[in-house]
């Protein structure tokens, strides 16, 4: 594969020689010492992934990283959805929906605790919803917006009454947007978060390592280990941490050319992601408020080679859309086959000047090297220019908006709403005809408008490549909410 990488990009291919390299010298080849012990306690397992976060409160921070750390770990919530995408009983044991659809009444389960002691119970399931609507400023509060209130019924009963029925609401209380959080909690969100699962936090450094010890008392079967997830700025260095024992898991790693290089006692398991790795381009910004530029873009980008170089073809090719497959309105049509003569007309021998806001993700670098030579070959005079993941991008790019075009990989389950919906979302799309059709519930429709109008270009599906060191096993390749559920692992 490196081969066909380094016909679309000669400084890819010196990377990828380079790495066998920096592989320590078992991963490159066979005689090496495959049984290494750990040097971390046997009492602890540790992932190794990338795009570490600059705080554990989700509530303010958009991003992947933190709900991926938290979810399923420390927070928890009323319902869990499984593999095929429906929502399960889980802190609510049962529940009740209205006729009309616009009223939830749910049993919650009567022997949950928080870490601190604080009981779980239906006051403080409303005040995680109501503390959604009324405190967050994620973006990604948008998913309780259908809610008009949230009341205590009596200790073990809640109910939830909506504005109007949401085909999508039940289901995003399985995601971050439905932690159960106690008001002891919101003080500590940043560095010392509390919630219902089964691990605390114990430690926190920023760029490194988020460690956390299992709780005795959790409601459920406890943890067997103790967990740590790490972060590492590259994938050759998450891949030395698991050959040398000092981790037993590389999640999400970023650089499948580097799989022909692992020896035969790493496990792979290869599965599927909600993550869209997008070409935003910022519809309120020259010359990317011209819907006819921003077109020419999409149909200059080969994403079959972008697919090939960064993921050696394990991504999933979605038309440019950005609805991952597992989504029920995908409807596998390819909105811009790459065409550069389309583009060069749709410019009209326009060259126009752009500058790439690129995350140092490597992921992102790669797939920047590509995109300046596609977008270039028809006019564009493109800049490059890398910033710091996550504190600059999301400053800068997502909060500032201060940006022509950039790309990165939303990871959240079914945001189409929230990327699209919502004209001061740093893409800036405003559309009322894709608003009335993501608020009808028509998200073929929305999605055809908001390709028509090239919104955005999804690149590719990202695919969730996972190794495992020798014996250790457990956890679900195919990602399907935002959490990475450590108490799984097993070695």
């Amino acid at each position: 594969m490196a081969s066909t990488a380094g016909s679309h990009l000669p400084r890819l291919a010196g990377a990828l020689a380079a790495s066998c390299a920096l592989l320590t010298t078992a991963a490159c080849g066979s005689g090496g010492d495959t049984d290494a012990a750990p040097e971390h306690a046997r009492g602890e397992v540790v992932v190794a992934t990338q795009a570490a976060p600059a705080s554990l409160d989700f509530t303010t921070t958009g991003g992947a990283a933190v709900p991926q750390a938290m979810m399923g770990n420390v927070y928890e919530t009323l319902v869990r959805i499984d593999e095929s995408g429906k929502p399960q009983p889980f802190l609510a044991t049962s529940w009740e929906e209205s006729t009309d659809g616009t009223e939830y009444t749910f049993h919650l389960r009567d022997d949950v605790a928080f870490a601190d002691g604080t009981p779980f119970d239906a006051d403080t399931a409303a005040f995680s919803i109501n503390y959604v609507k009324d405190q967050w400023t994620n973006g990604l509060k948008s998913q309780m917006a259908p809610v008009r209130e949230a009341v205590s019924v009596d200790k073990h009963t809640l109910r939830v009454t909506l504005d109007s029925p949401s085909p999508d609401w039940l289901w995003s209380m399985g995601t971050l947007t439905g932690a159960m959080m106690a008001p002891a909690s919101v003080d500590r969100l940043a560095t010392d978060p509390l919630g219902t699962g089964p691990y605390v936090v114990d430690n926190f450094r920023v760029g490194e390592a988020i460690e956390f010890s299992a709780r005795e008392d959790y409601w459920g079967e406890p943890a067997e280990h103790d967990a740590k997830i790490r972060y590492f700025d590259d994938s050759i260095a998450a891949v030395n941490a698991l050959r040398t024992g000092d981790a037993d898991v590389v999640w999400a790693m970023q650089a499948p050319q580097l799989i022909d290089a692992l020896p035969d006692d790493i496990t792979v398991d290869i599965g599927t992601t909600n993550g869209e790795v997008l070409f935003s381009m910022n519809n309120n910004r020259a010359p990317f408020d011209d819907p006819d530029v921003r077109r020419a873009a999409a149909f200059a980008i080969d994403r079959a080679a972008v697919n090939s170089v960064v993921y050696n073809g394990l991504a999933t090719d979605t038309g440019g859309a950005p609805v991952p497959p597992t989504d029920p309105w995908y409807t596998g049509e390819n909105y811009y086959p790459y065409d550069p003569e389309r583009a060069r007309e749709l410019l009209g021998g326009r060259a126009p000047e752009i500058t790439i806001t690129v995350p140092n993700l490597p992921y992102a670098q790669t797939a920047s090297e590509l995109i300046y030579s596609q977008l270039t070959d028809v006019g564009f005079r493109v800049h490059l220019e890398t910033v710091e993941f996550p504190a600059v991008w999301l400053a800068d790019v997502l909060k500032g908006h201060d940006y022509q075009a950039s790309l990165v990989a939303h990871v959240e389950p079914r945001d189409l709403g929230v990327l699209f919906g919502d004209p001061d979302y740093y893409l800036g799309y405003d559309s009322e005809a894709a608003r009335a059709a993501l608020g009808s519930g028509d998200r073929v429709h929305a999605v055809d408008t908001i390709m028509a109008d090239a919104g955005a270009l999804t690149l590719v599906n990202a695919p969730n490549v996972v190794l495992y060191a020798p014996g250790v096993h457990g956890l679900n390749p195919n990602v399907v909410t935002d959490s990475l559920p450590l108490k799984e692992v097993e070695r």
